[in-house]
């Protein structure tokens, strides 16, 4: 098995979603006694929360670039950033490492692609569902996206910063997740794209009334197939 580097998502709850993930999938498709080799970095989130301006962002920038040169030193041979808000920084940090960093859209986008499916309505953070940074890369793969819902954005960074980062999960937000995709379906979306790795807390992925593509899953399978060497 290939070792991989985990620049820990935005938060403690979305690292130990990916470990878990990936190594579930490592251990059923090896061996009940195997784990993945993964070098983990969790980044403090107090210091990557609530980014506003471009110089928020470069500051940003310098923290995950500093975090993927460390996890190459130490021998990661590919690395994943376990958060979609960060994936607006991916090219630079890329460019800082000489191992390849499996970007999380062009995940979702290749499982949408191979599904067939063509219209979805995406849901994350403000910057993730309002810049072309992520929506461009699921557009690319074929997927035609809702525009985004001004009130649900606002809802959703609340629900999202103020309690799912912190491991918070309830029953208002759970309530609120299914009434957006009540309404998206209403709307005309064939499927879900959950591009935040922490909703898969209030949603449930296996059992909605849409296709759900929870991007934190795929991401980790990718992860796994990567790691066993069957990318």
């Amino acid at each position: 098995m290939r070792k991989l580097g985990l620049i820990g998502g935005m938060s403690w709850v979305s690292t130990r979603t990916y470990y878990d993930h990936i190594n579930t999938i490592v251990q059923t498709r090896t061996d009940h006694r195997s784990s993945a080799p993964l070098l983990i970095e969790s980044l403090d989130f107090a210091h990557v929360y609530a980014l506003k301006d471009e110089e928020d962002w470069d500051r940003a920038t310098g923290i995950l670039v500093d975090s993927a040169q460390r996890l190459e030193k130490a021998g990661a041979k590919a690395l994943i950033i376990g958060a979609n808000s960060m994936h607006r920084v991916y090219d630079k940090v890329a460019e800082a490492v000489q191992v390849p960093i499996l970007h999380i859209a062009e995940c979702v986008g290749e499982r949408m692609a191979a599904d067939g499916a063509k219209n979805a309505a995406l849901l994350g953070t403000s910057n993730v569902m309002t810049e072309s940074f992520y929506r461009r890369r699921l557009v690319a793969h074929g997927v035609d996206l809702l525009p985004p819902d001004l009130d649900n954005i606002e809802e959703l960074d609340r629900i999202i910063y103020e309690q799912l980062m912190v491991g918070k999960v309830t029953r208002d937000a759970e309530r609120a997740l299914k009434t957006m995709i009540t309404v998206k379906e209403q709307e005309g979306a064939k499927a879900i794209v959950l591009a935040c790795t922490e909703l898969e807390m209030v949603v449930d992925v296996d059992a909605n009334v849409l296709p759900i593509y929870d991007s934190t899953r795929i991401h980790a399978e990718k992860a796994a197939e990567w790691i066993l060497g069957s990318d």
